[in-house]
């Protein structure tokens, strides 16, 4: 998938209000081209956050991480079609057949969104996973391949995961199954209650699609100054994978 530097940065929208957003929005846009809209702003401002992102010519990564019985998530796959996402997510743990029936829901769209499957959360560590699984043998990574493969023969796009895993799941996946990796953390600037971390550069290296990076921009005095220096590093990241 060739993409532009600019095109692989996603920057998510974690604020409590569309206005909030709008502001956000409208600062960032002369640099980033891609946002994210979360469960915190969906809640607060639903499908008008889409709206007005899409309006403004952004891309947007809707990333609601759909969790429920099967007809219950493909009502929701019908409903998001209409608000033109670039990019949504359901949960891998759901199952084969979930994933199978978004997948089908979406056969006959002409402008198909990217669907991809949250694997494990950046935020959990090994004790944690073994904790939820009650599998002490199972690592991560394993995990995650694992239901990387299960996504793939279900038909969806790729997943999103750290990118600690990226190389396992482009080795049994394939290069063009996509990989989206949150826990992004630029040099010098705090890891927050992310576990699984690594800097722009060493993502794309690895071989990230899109790198989501949140608070480093979000929070900074000067968004557009980090903004930039995060392309410049996945242009850096991207010269050094092809050399």
């Amino acid at each position: 998938m060739k993409l532009k530097p600019e095109e692989r940065l996603i920057v998510p929208l974690d604020v409590m209000t569309l206005k909030d957003a709008v502001y956000m929005m409208d600062k960032l846009g002369d640099i980033v081209k891609f946002f994210k809209i979360g469960c915190a702003l969906f809640t607060a401002a639903g499908p008008s956050a889409v709206a007005e992102a899409k309006k403004r010519g952004f891309k947007v990564f809707l990333d609601l991480k759909y969790f429920d019985i099967p007809s219950v998530v493909t009502k929701a796959t019908e409903s998001l079609i209409n608000l033109d996402v670039d990019i949504f997510t359901v949960h891998t743990l759901g199952g084969f057949e979930l994933m199978e029936s978004v997948v089908k829901i979406l056969w006959n769209e002409n402008k198909k969104p990217i669907v991809l499957g949250v694997t494990i959360l950046t935020s959990i560590n090994e004790a944690f996973l073994r904790d939820v699984l009650g599998t002490p043998n199972v690592t991560i990574d394993e995990e995650v391949g694992r239901l990387a493969e299960l996504a793939r023969s279900a038909g969806l796009n790729g997943v999103v995961a750290s990118a600690f895993e990226i190389e396992r799941i482009k080795n049994k996946c394939g290069d063009s199954f996509i990989v989206l990796t949150p826990g992004i953390r630029p040099k010098g600037f705090e890891n927050f209650e992310q576990k699984r971390v690594l800097t722009p550069k060493e993502a794309i290296i690895r071989g990230a699609d899109y790198i989501v990076v949140g608070r480093p921009i979000i929070n900074s005095k000067e968004p557009l100054k980090v903004a930039e220096t995060i392309i410049k590093e996945i242009r850096e990241g991207e010269n050094e994978r092809t050399s």
